[in-house]
């Protein structure tokens, strides 16, 4: 799928102020993110990342590894120097950052996307616990995750206004859509080659899932966030954000989902064996 030039802009823009440290470590300059994020003051943007480090606090992360104050020196012309003051961000201070900025602006959407998405699938990779699970293993527990983020995501859609099942169905079709390139659910299930009854996130491997999963968060974080109200809106956002998401994995080069492989078993399937595997020791 052809990137939009904003987002590919903006995911450039991005990856060229990250720096790394002496020991491989990547960080962001808060001052050169500010600008970026088309902040005119840096002093503007002070608000946003005392809201960031709250945040950061809330969800039991140590902000100091997220977070460092440092002084920098910058020039002043005529070859002299001072001091100025700056913070040193990690990707996950960024991703909270972009979260509670503007979200009217364009760079702060794609930011918002970008940053998610990434700290998630660094997440994924740092865990060596999650990389060590075989495919069967890694598709129950992102599944159940989902079908725990799904339980969220419909509560925040119900507040928006998704009132009835009917309702609820053409709100999940638009999220498809947007992730799936124009494919409605319906659709999704014929490519797979799937029977009537068989659901079509059981049928997904484990990137497939995740994909779906960042899907799922980040709807709902921006339904609530935005404070989204009527269902026509709450049906393009979640269209929105599934495209978002699409363009990411994009930029990523990563596989479009509709044409990942359909694992043969069921998730369903592997439950059961893994109920046969425990009863057997």
């Amino acid at each position: 799928m052809p990137r939009s030039s904003d987002s590919t802009q903006h995911h450039e823009t991005f990856e060229s102020i990250r720096q790394s440290d002496d020991d491989g470590n990547e960080f962001w300059s808060a001052r050169q993110l500010s600008k970026v994020l088309e902040y005119s003051e840096y002093r503007h943007f002070l608000p946003v990342i005392a809201k960031a480090r709250e945040a950061c606090r809330n969800s039991q992360h140590l902000v100091a590894d997220h977070f460092e104050d440092i002084l920098d020196m910058v020039d002043i012309g005529s070859g002299a120097r001072r001091k100025i003051d700056d913070v040193r961000l990690s990707r996950y201070a960024c991703y909270l950052i972009v979260q509670n900025g503007d979200p009217s602006k364009p760079v702060i959407a794609n930011g918002q996307t970008y940053f998610a998405f990434q700290t998630r699938r660094q997440e994924l990779i740092d865990d060596a616990r999650f990389g060590q699970l075989s495919e069967e293993d890694k598709r129950l527990a992102i599944r159940n995750e989902l079908a725990e983020h799904n339980k969220h995501l419909a509560a925040a859609a119900r507040k928006a206004g998704v009132a009835t099942s009917l309702d609820y169905a053409i709100f999940q079709d638009h999220g498809y859509r947007g992730l799936y390139g124009g494919l409605s659910a319906k659709d999704i299930h014929a490519r797979k080659g799937l029977k009537k009854s068989q659901k079509i996130l059981d049928y997904m491997g484990s990137t497939e899932l995740a994909a779906n999963l960042f899907r799922a968060t980040q709807a709902e974080e921006k339904l609530k966030r935005e404070n989204v109200k009527g269902k026509d809106s709450a049906n393009q956002t979640h269209f929105d954000v599934g495209k978002k998401v699409r363009e990411t994995i994009s930029e990523l080069g990563g596989i479009m989902p509709e044409s990942l492989p359909t694992p043969e078993k069921s998730i369903e399937q592997v439950k059961s064996k893994r109920k046969r595997l425990g009863k057997q020791k």
